[in-house]
C-alpha cells in the first residue's frame, strides 16, 4: 500500500446498482491510516490543534457523560456503602489511572495509547498477536460504551413523563433506533465536533451543579436523612472498618467509572502544542494532555462522590433496582423529585444528548484503532481503510450485543467494566516496562503497585460477572480468526511500497544493463559467504536453466529481519565481493521482496529481467506454512505467483527459470 488515494469506481446514470454502491461505500478510501471524519481523527499536517480545555469535553463525552448511570450501578454494587466504595475509586482514579496515563501521554504522543507501547516491548508474532487481543477488549470497551450509553438514553426517554405513551415498553427498540442514528450521522459524514463536545459538556456539567446542589440543601436542611443512612449502614455491618473492608472489596464493581483515560490519550492529536513541537518531541501537546487527563479526573472524582452522597442518602433502595425509577438514572431521578418535571426534562435532553455523543467517540475511537494496526499487519482487507464499511461492521455488532443483553444498562455494565480494566491494565503494565526500560527505580514500583490493585480489581470483575470476559473473548476470537484469514488471502500481494537501490546498486545494475537484453538475476540464499559458493552457485545455474554464456549476472539476497510484518519499503543495497556482484535487501518476506526488486529493475532498465532460482527439497505444505510464518519457503513459485498477481501483461512480467 502506497499514501496515494484509491480511486473508486464512479457510478453513472446507467451503471449497475452494485457499482454505485461500492463506489459510495469506498468513497474517500486511502491507505493513510486514521484520515476519516471522526472527531478522533489524525489532523492534518497544517492543523494547529485546539486547546486542552476544548479537547477534554470531546474527551469528556465519553468521561462524564457515565455519571448518567454510574451512581445507579455503584448503588446497586455496593449499597448503602456505595459513597465509601466510590471513595476507593476515587483514590485509585487519581493515585492509579491518572499517573498511568500521563506516563502514557509522554510514551505515545501521537494518539496510539498503550497499545503501541506494548507492541514495541514485543517483537515478532507474539508482539502482532498480543495486541489482536488488546484490540479484542478494545473493541470490547468500545462497543459497549456505543450499547450501554444508548440504553441508558432510552432509559430517560422512557421514564419521562412527557415521553408519549407509545413509547412504554419500547426500550430496546429506542436504543436500536439511537444506535441507528449513531450510524447514519457516521455512514453521512461526522465531522470535526470539539465544538458540540465542548457545548454539551458545558450544559451537562451546569445541569448535574444544580441537582448536586439542591441535594445538598435537601440534606444539610433536613439532616435526618444523613442519620437514617448511616444507621441503616451500621445495622447491616459490625463496625466501620468491616465497612470499609467491605467498601474495599466491592469497589471492582464500579470500575466503570475510571472509562475515559484510553479515550484521553487518543485524542492528543487535537491537543494544540507549542510553536516549537516536532513530530519526535510534542512537549507542549503532552504537557496540554497531561492537563486534560488531571482536570477531568479531578472534576469527575468531585461529581462521583458528590453524586454517590446525594443518590444513596436521598433515594430509596428499591428505586434503584431493575423496574425502579432510578435505575440507569439516579440523577435525573433527584432533578425530577426535587427541580420539577420541567427541569427533569431538560435534564433529560441533555443526558440523553451526551450519552448518545458518547457512541460517537467510541465509533470514532475505533475508527481510529482499527486503521491503525490491522491493515499494516496485513490483517485486514484494504477496503478497511474506508469509513462506512466499518461503521456498518460495528453497528451490526452494536445491535447484536443490545439484543443480547436486552438494552439492559446493568447487564452490560461487567463488560464495560472488562475492557475499561484490561486497557488500564496493560497500561500500567507497559509504564511499568517503560520505567523500569528507563532505570526509574521508584517509578517501576509505583506503577508496579498500581498494575497489581489494576490485577486485583479485573480478576475480581470477572470472577463476579463473567458477562464481560465472554464477550471480550468473542471479540478476540473474531478478531484472531479474521485478521489470520485475512493475511493469509493477502499473502501473495507485493507487499514494498516502495524499492530503492542505494548508489553502487545503480552502479552495478546500470553496468549489467548497457551489456545488451534483459539482466540476469541469480536469487541466492547465502551460507557460507565464499567465493567457492558464488562460483558454484552460478556454474549450477547457467547449466541448469541455460543462462546464455558469457552474459554477466548480479546475485540477489533477501534478509529476512520480522516476518510477522507486512509492508515495508524496500532499501537494495549493491557491492563485490567474494567475486560476486551482490544486490542485498533486508524485508519482511522472501519471494515478495524478489517479485518487488524485479518489477523495480524492469521499470529503471526498460527490460524485462530474468531471475533463476533452485527447487528447494522438502513436503510443499511445510514450505507453505514456513512461508506464511517465517517468510521464506519454497520462494520460486511463490515468487511467480507475486507476480502473476502484480503484472497481469504477461509481456511485462519478469520471467522465473527454475532448476
Amino acid at each position: 500500500m502506497t499514501g496515494t488515494e484509491v480511486e473508486p469506481p464512479t457510478g453513472t446514470a446507467d451503471a449497475p446498482a452494485r457499482g454505485r454502491l461500492r463506489a459510495w461505500l469506498l468513497e474517500g478510501l486511502t491507505a493513510e491510516t486514521a484520515q476519516h471524519a471522526g472527531p478522533h481523527g489524525t489532523p492534518p499536517s497544517e492543523h494547529r490543534g485546539h486547546k486542552w480545555w476544548r479537547v477534554m469535553c470531546l474527551t469528556g463525552v465519553d468521561y462524564f457523560s457515565t455519571l448518567g448511570y454510574q451512581p445507579g450501578i455503584a448503588a446497586l454494587a455496593a449499597g448503602l456503602l456505595s459513597p465509601l466504595a466510590t471513595i476507593v475509586l476515587i483514590g485509585l482514579t487519581l493515585l492509579g489511572a491518572l499517573p498511568v496515563y500521563r506516563r502514557v501521554a509522554k510514551e505515545s504522543p501521537h494518539g496510539e495509547g498503550s497499545i503501541r507501547m506494548l507492541e514495541r516491548l514485543l517483537s515478532w508474532w507474539s508482539g502482532k498477536i498480543f495486541v489482536l487481543v488488546l484490540l479484542g477488549f478494545a473493541a470490547t470497551d468500545f462497543i459497549i460504551t456505543i450499547t450501554l450509553s444508548a440504553a441508558d438514553a432510552a432509559a430517560h426517554v422512557e421514564e419521562n413523563p412527557f415521553a408519549p405513551q407509545w413509547l412504554d415498553g419500547e426500550h430496546t427498540w429506542i436504543t436500536l433506533f439511537l444506535i441507528a442514528l449513531l450510524g447514519a450521522v457516521f455512514l453521512k459524514g461526522f465531522r470535526e465536533a470539539i465544538g458540540v463536545a465542548v457545548i454539551l459538556v458545558g450544559v451537562y456539567l451546569a445541569l448535574n451543579v444544580v441537582v448536586l446542589a439542591t441535594a445538598a440543601v435537601k440534606v444539610v436542611t433536613e439532616p435526618v436523612q444523613i442519620d437514617n443512612w448511616w444507621d441503616a449502614a451500621t445495622a447491616e455491618h459490625s463496625s466501620p472498618w468491616v465497612m470499609i473492608g467491605v467498601a474495599v472489596l466491592v469497589f471492582p464493581k464500579l470500575a466503570l467509572g475510571m472509562s475515559g483515560f484510553e479515550t484521553g490519550v487518543a485524542v492528543m492529536p487535537q491537543v494544540k502544542g507549542d510553536a516549537g513541537d516536532t513530530e519526535q518531541s510534542p512537549a507542549g501537546r503532552i504537557r496540554g494532555t497531561r492537563k486534560l487527563l488531571t482536570t477531568a479526573a479531578v472534576i469527575m472524582s468531585c461529581f462521583l462522590l458528590l453524586s454517590s452522597l446525594a443518590t444513596t442518602i436521598l433515594i430509596p433502595q428499591d428505586e434503584f433496582k431493575s423496574g425502579g425509577e432510578a435505575n440507569g438514572r439516579a440523577l435525573a431521578y433527584l432533578a425530577h423529585q426535587h427541580l420539577g418535571e420541567v427541569f427533569g426534562t431538560v435534564y433529560d435532553v441533555s443526558t440523553i444528548a451526551i450519552l448518545w455523543f458518547a457512541g460517537a467517540s467510541a465509533l470514532a475511537g475505533l475508527l481510529n484503532l482499527v486503521p491503525r494496526y490491522l491493515p499494516r499487519y496485513g490483517m485486514a482487507p484494504q477496503w478497511t481503510l474506508a469509513v462506512r464499511p466499518l461503521v456498518l461492521i460495528f453497528m451490526a455488532i452494536a445491535v447484536f450485543i443490545t439484543l443480547w443483553f436486552n438494552a439492559d444498562v446493568d447487564a452490560q455494565s461487567g463488560a464495560y467494566a472488562t475492557g475499561v480494566l484490561v486497557l488500564m491494565l496493560s497500561a500500567s503494565f507497559a509504564c511499568t516496562a517503560a520505567a523500569r526500560k528507563a532505570g526509574e527505580r521508584k517509578g517501576m514500583i509505583g506503577f508496579g503497585v498500581i498494575t497489581a490493585v489494576l490485577a486485583y480489581t479485573l480478576v475480581d470483575n470477572v470472577v463476579e460477572r463473567p458477562d464481560g470476559i465472554r464477550i471480550a473473548a468473542l471479540f478476540i476470537l473474531a478478531i484472531l480468526i479474521s485478521s489470520l484469514a485475512s493475511r493469509v488471502h493477502r499473502a501473495f500481494e507485493l507487499r514494498a511500497a516502495q524499492v530503492t537501490f542505494d548508489e553502487k546498486a545503480q552502479q552495478l545494475i546500470d553496468e549489467a544493463a548497457a551489456m545488451g537484453g534483459p539482466l540476469r538475476i541469480i536469487a541466492n540464499e547465502p551460507q557460507e559467504h565464499s567465493t567457492v559458493e558464488y562460483r558454484e552457485k552460478e556454474y549450477t545455474q547457467r547449466e541448469a536453466t541455460f543462462i546464455p554464456g558469457g552474459r554477466p549476472v548480479l546475485f540477489l539476497e533477501v534478509f529476512v529481519r520480522d516476518s510477522s510484518e507486512f509492508t515495508a519499503d524496500l532499501d537494495v543495497r549493491g557491492d563485490e565481493k567474494h567475486g560476486a556482484r551482490r544486490l542485498r535487501v533486508e524485508s519482511s518476506v522472501v519471494p515478495n521482496a524478489i517479485a518487488a526488486v524485479l518489477l523495480a529493475l524492469r521499470d529503471r532498465t526498460g527490460e524485462v529481467p530474468h531471475a533463476y532460482f533452485n527447487w528447494t527439497e522438502g513436503h510443499p505444505v511445510s514450505h507453505l506454512l514456513r512461508f506464511l510464518v517465517f517468510g521464506d519457503g519454497e520462494v520460486a513459485p511463490v515468487t511467480r505467483e507475486v507476480l502473476r498477481r502484480a503484472e497481469p501483461n504477461r509481456e511485462r512480467r519478469p520471467r522465473v527459470h527454475v532448476g
